[in-house]
């Protein structure tokens, strides 16, 4: 077990559910009610001080109960060391958002709303960022019909896209076909 690890673990206690390292990386599993909880903790612990979300997503198991699993990915820019911080979410559970504890958290998050359809309670500005708004469904779940016929919405303005019209000509437009 790695010190970062050990220290984790200590600190942390019967919160980590599980743990691992494997390949240099280290990995907590924490229950979704203790997220926000845990990882303050992780950003505030002088010994961790993981003050910079890098990543935030979410896996879809589909077949697996919980079905979502919700992964962070952070990182210490006083000690050089990074953490990923793993909670199984339900399909209909709402999780705590972390804008409150990382300002990159919200996009992240709206992105897996986008993306998934996991809810983050507490997020500033939930809504689609990736897709339009009328979007229906969440095209990374495993159960989504990726055959659907789009745009679901009426044309927003109507013959824009029905123009044989050059726009922005690049520079193999303006000699001709090559």
């Amino acid at each position: 077990m790695s010190p970062l690890m050990s220290r984790v673990r200590a600190g942390l206690g019967d919160r980590v559910l599980d743990a691992h390292s494997q390949h240099g990386d280290d990995t907590i599993v924490v229950s979704a009610d203790q997220r926000l909880e845990v990882m303050a903790w992780l950003r505030q612990e002088p010994e961790l001080f993981f003050d910079m979300l890098m990543d935030s997503t979410a896996i879809d198991w589909d077949e697996r109960e919980p079905r979502f699993e919700v992964v962070d990915h952070l990182f210490s820019t006083r000690h050089m060391h990074r953490l990923r911080v793993k909670c199984g979410v339900e399909e209909d559970q709402e999780l705590p958002s972390l804008c409150p504890l990382y300002g990159s958290a919200n996009w992240m998050e709206r992105e897996t709303f986008d993306m998934y359809g996991v809810v983050f309670s507490g997020h500033p500005d939930l809504r689609r960022i990736l897709l339009y708004p009328e979007f229906k469904g969440y095209p990374l779940r495993k159960d989504y019909d990726k055959m659907k016929a789009h745009p679901l919405f009426e044309e927003r303005y109507p013959g824009v896209r029905e123009t044989d019209e050059l726009v922005h000509p690049g520079p193999r437009d303006l000699d001709g076909p090559t």
